[in-house]
């Protein structure tokens, strides 16, 4: 296959979010299934063959991100964003939405995940990074955002000049610790975004933070408790990840990426999953190429 950048460019602004863009957390309720594509797999090489070949395909995803991968204790599959993006990599590999594995993961273990064949993809908040890239390949982004701070409906805290040594809680293996720890807070892992969100409520911690579509989705889901608050203050771009050794997933992944930037369903499933929160769908970001 063909790789080809989009032309498209990031808005500047990314995705800032405040309280007033979260009405609605954006679970994903109407979780419609995606067809395969008719993909000949003898075109396809390594890995990307072998699970067209197979008809089904693993792929490692949050269970606890309201808007992004949320799986309820009433729903059979997880919901959101990065769910809807999933849909549409598998269809490339000829795979039906009915026939994912999905796999639930956290931030700590999606490396190993990858690694030890546990999962064939990760579209889990998986920032790009290059020290992520020694381990694992990673294709995209499929999306950008920034990090802020989910801080108690009433507090007076206006961003990160606020909290200089307080606690601020993320989740363990997130690249959102280093950063929080980079602007003078003190960072505190949890396995869990949703048990970093107790632990705002609780107050126990003055703050989480991590990526502002992830909050928006936690201050929708605990409306009038909570709230989104302060300028982005990091660069986080959204990719896919997949074995280091399958190196031929790239250009699959990108493939069906730039398809969706270019015929409105990547568009399409972000305002079902994170546009009724209230945040504006933005413009593609650019793909990185395939190394």
């Amino acid at each position: 296959m063909r790789f080809t950048k989009t032309k498209a460019t990031l808005a500047a602004c990314g995705l800032a979010l405040s309280l007033a863009a979260c009405g609605d957390a954006g679970g994903g309720d109407d979780n419609e299934a995606l067809e395969g594509k008719d993909v000949a797999c003898g075109d396809l090489t390594g890995r990307a063959a072998e699970i067209c070949e197979a008809g089904t395909i693993k792929i490692g995803v949050k269970y606890d991100q309201p808007g992004l991968g949320f799986k309820s204790a009433t729903s059979d599959v997880p919901a959101g964003f990065d769910i809807e993006v999933a849909k549409i990599v598998a269809s490339n590999f000829g795979i039906d939405s009915d026939d994912i594995e999905w796999v639930e993961t956290i931030s700590d273990n999606r490396e190993p995940f990858l690694e030890e064949g546990k999962v064939d993809l990760v579209l889990a908040s998986y920032s790009i990074t290059d020290e992520r890239r020694k381990v694992v390949g990673q294709a995209g982004p499929y999306m950008v955002t920034g990090q802020q701070l989910l801080v108690p409906a009433d507090s007076e805290v206006e961003g990160m000049d606020d909290l200089q040594g307080k606690k601020i809680c993320s989740v363990t293996g997130s690249t959102s610790i280093d950063k929080i720890n980079e602007e003078g807070g003190k960072g505190v892992g949890f396995a869990s975004y949703s048990e970093c969100v107790q632990k705002v409520l609780d107050g126990a911690v003055e703050a989480m933070s991590t990526d502002g579509t992830i909050l928006a989705g936690f201050a929708a889901q605990n409306e009038g408790e909570l709230k989104v608050v302060g300028e982005q203050f990091s660069t986080e771009n959204i990719g896919v990840g997949y074995s280091k050794d399958a190196s031929e997933m790239c250009e699959v992944i990108n493939d069906s990426l730039t398809e969706a930037f270019d015929d409105g369903s990547w568009a399409e499933a972000f305002e079902k999953t994170l546009g009724p929160s209230g945040v504006e769908t933005p413009d593609a970001p650019e793909l990185d190429d395939c190394m």
